[in-house]
């Protein structure tokens, strides 16, 4: 990924999941955004956005951190939102086993508390044990955590899954992770 849409798909991020009022953005209450406003708000705080450059961040992001409506006019984060909105997901029957990407510097915690959304909606979970690598690999030096996803939900945790494959949950307890 180029700077140009690297530095772009950050800024979408940060307005679209947790802080759309620094330009006066204003999302719908499943979080979508007007791409018109996406690109009036951000140009009167000075990052100058085309639809046809958002359009390219969308198709590009490795983690396909956003999506487009059907008719191209509105944007939204698939997940990680740090604000209060709906994403409309139905409740899912998760695999067997997913995985949590984290750093080692967590893990005195994460062993006596769980996993916590940690300012988000919900703990994000991966299906591939490479995904979780790459995400531990950010916060320092990577543990990846197997869950057992099937036997939280049979004990009644609800999971979702996002668009992009990202799978939550609202917490979990460390009796179910190895």
């Amino acid at each position: 990924m180029s700077k140009k849409l690297e530095k772009t798909s950050k800024f979408l991020s940060y307005v679209l999941r947790h802080k759309p009022q620094d330009i006066g953005l204003k999302l719908d209450e499943q979080g979508w955004a007007s791409i018109d406003d996406l690109i009036d708000c951000s140009m009167k705080k000075g990052t100058i956005l085309d639809i046809e450059l958002i359009k390219k961040v969308v198709a590009t992001n490795d983690n396909k951190r956003f999506a487009l409506s059907n008719d191209n006019k509105k944007i939204r984060a698939n997940q990680g939102h740090s604000v209060k909105i709906d994403l409309d997901l139905a409740e899912t029957r998760p695999p067997k086993f997913l995985f949590h990407g984290t750093a080692t510097r967590f893990m005195e915690a994460i062993t006596e508390q769980g996993l916590k959304p940690s300012g988000r909606h919900h703990v994000h979970l991966s299906p591939e044990y490479k995904t979780a690598l790459n995400v531990g690999k950010r916060h320092g030096i990577p543990v990846i955590l197997k869950i057992n996803s099937e036997e939280m939900f049979n004990n009644g945790e609800k999971f979702y899954v996002s668009e992009n494959n990202v799978w939550m949950v609202n917490k979990v307890e460390p009796k179910y992770f190895s």
